[in-house]
């Protein structure tokens, strides 16, 4: 196993260092819950209050863009509740660990994805249960993870225009509007407002429609499908036809 670190502090080096690979290979094997955070239209920051029993460990995915400003910050009546973060594509080398700085992160992300917010008992403290409250607080607009892919003005999105949509209860095909965040390799966020003007967020991950943000609407049954070109999407009676250049670009 690969072992890393990179803190904030040249002091702590040696404690950095044993910490995140003995952790590493103690997780490893061991079943680790994962939840998608996703915030609210028109906020920038989500709450959870959530709570851990033993050797549980839970991983929160937040879907960050490189050079946005991310803080995350932990509260419990447990000392031995903590959390470590780790960059898109790690699972185990973390980039801060809350034991050693404190269960407060503040900084600006480098890469875009997600986030792993991982929370867990320090083995001293496994044999209770800890109660907690997570905050995480996402701001500034960040940049294109995309090499050259430009932004379209006055928005967040890497390209905006017009897809194939139905909403069920034989209502024909119609015309949805969308603007779509690329993040590189297939992967990114496609943003879908419905004719009542609600929205769909579809999230894409190496080139596979994978899920859709469930904060935004009722849960429903989420299927897809790729025919050629084109991203087939399902989520209860919706259905969205998402050409693969709006992921991809071209």
């Amino acid at each position: 196993m690969k072992c890393y670190l990179k803190s904030n502090s040249i002091l702590l080096f040696m404690a950095g260092f044993l910490f995140i690979c003995t952790s590493g290979e103690a997780l490893q094997g061991q079943d680790i819950r994962t939840e998608r955070v996703s915030f609210r239209k028109g906020t920038s920051s989500a709450t959870i209050e959530g709570s851990i029993t033993g050797r549980e460990t839970v991983d929160y995915l937040l879907n960050v863009r490189s050079g946005q400003n991310m803080n995350v910050s932990m509260t419990s009546g447990n000392s031995g509740v903590y959390f470590n973060i780790m960059e898109p594509g790690e699972e185990y080398v973390a980039i801060y660990n809350a034991s050693i700085d404190g269960n407060q992160f503040e900084g600006t992300t480098a890469k875009s994805g997600d986030y792993r917010i991982r929370v867990y008992l320090m083995k001293g403290a496994q044999n209770g249960r800890a109660d907690y409250r997570l905050e995480m607080i996402v701001s500034g607009s960040g940049q294109s993870a995309t090499s050259g892919d430009a932004m379209v003005s006055g928005t967040d999105y890497n390209a905006t225009g017009m897809i194939p949509c139905s909403m069920g209860n034989g209502q024909p095909t119609g015309n949805c509007k969308y603007g779509v965040i690329r993040q590189g390799n297939g992967s990114g966020m496609v943003t879908i407002t419905k004719s009542d003007g609600r929205t769909r967020t579809i999230y894409f991950e190496n080139g596979k429609a994978t899920g859709y943000d469930e904060s935004q609407a009722d849960r429903a049954s989420f299927r897809a499908s790729k025919e050629y070109d084109l991203y087939i999407v399902h989520i209860g009676d919706e259905r969205y036809e998402i050409p693969e250049a709006v992921i991809n670009g071209g």
